[in-house]
């Protein structure tokens, strides 16, 4: 496994417990096909049966399901770290596709030896269990944006929640994160229209807020996004004593 497989894995599993040394060797001695992909590109689709999870090493992936022919509803965003497929440890047919934002270097882990290492090491199953229920509250906190907050409020909390995200892996820097996905990207996933979509963002520039362009989110006042927002980080599960600090 390269050393960029433990900066990301590790790193994120590390925002949750603390790894011992036999730990850490495990999880570097797990098989790992690197892959590289370009911007928007299947990794799997709906019905699709892998044998394999993938772990995200550099880029951004998002989780989707069409309807119709055309029409996309995003359900997430994954950020470096995580293995947004490892439901297909457990369940055999994936009922949803994922695909790259932008160019994405991934890391793929046969069922077997991830079985193995889970099993052996209780700690390490814990913790990705635990980034699995993180998941859940992720989608529980987004169908409540999308039945009960206005465009602006939508808008405001995913940033909110991204920037948490990101800077809890060590991505933030001055008060910014990267945020590689376009308007359009935003508005499938929030279910607006670009036109609202645009609105939104134009409101919440207009206060001074948020600054979003060219793949960069920066907060010029958290205070006042989070409360446009409503944000709340409890669904996060995020525990502070154990972030890395930033790069």
């Amino acid at each position: 496994m390269t050393k960029v497989t433990t900066d990301a894995l590790i790193r994120k599993l590390e925002t949750v417990v603390d790894l011992s040394a036999s730990e850490r060797d495990a999880l570097l001695s797990l098989p790992v096909m690197l892959r590289d992909f370009g911007a928007d590109q299947d990794i799997v689709r709906e019905g699709d049966r892998p044998s394999h999870c993938c772990l995200l090493l550099e880029g951004f992936l998002l989780r989707y399901k069409l309807v119709g022919e055309t029409r996309r509803q995003i359900l997430a965003f994954h950020i470096p770290g995580e293995i947004p497929d490892l439901q297909s440890l457990y369940l055999k047919t994936l009922d949803h596709s994922l695909a790259t934002v932008t160019p994405s270097k991934l890391g793929f882990i046969q069922h077997q030896d991830l079985y193995h290492v889970v099993t052996a090491f209780p700690r390490i199953a814990g913790a990705l269990w635990r980034e699995t229920l993180i998941d859940a509250a992720i989608f529980r906190e987004w169908m409540v944006g999308l039945g009960q907050r206005r465009a602006p409020a939508r808008i405001a909390h995913f940033f909110c929640e991204m920037f948490a995200r990101l800077e809890a892996i060590g991505m933030a820097a001055d008060g910014a994160v990267p945020l590689p996905i376009t308007q359009e990207e935003l508005g499938d996933a929030l279910g607006l229209s670009s036109v609202h979509t645009n609105r939104a963002l134009q409101d919440l520039r207009g206060k001074d807020l948020v600054s979003f362009e060219r793949g960069k989110l920066t907060i010029h006042n958290w205070g006042g996004l989070a409360a446009a927002g409503e944000f709340d980080a409890t669904y996060l599960h995020q525990n502070p004593e154990r972030r890395p600090e930033p790069a």
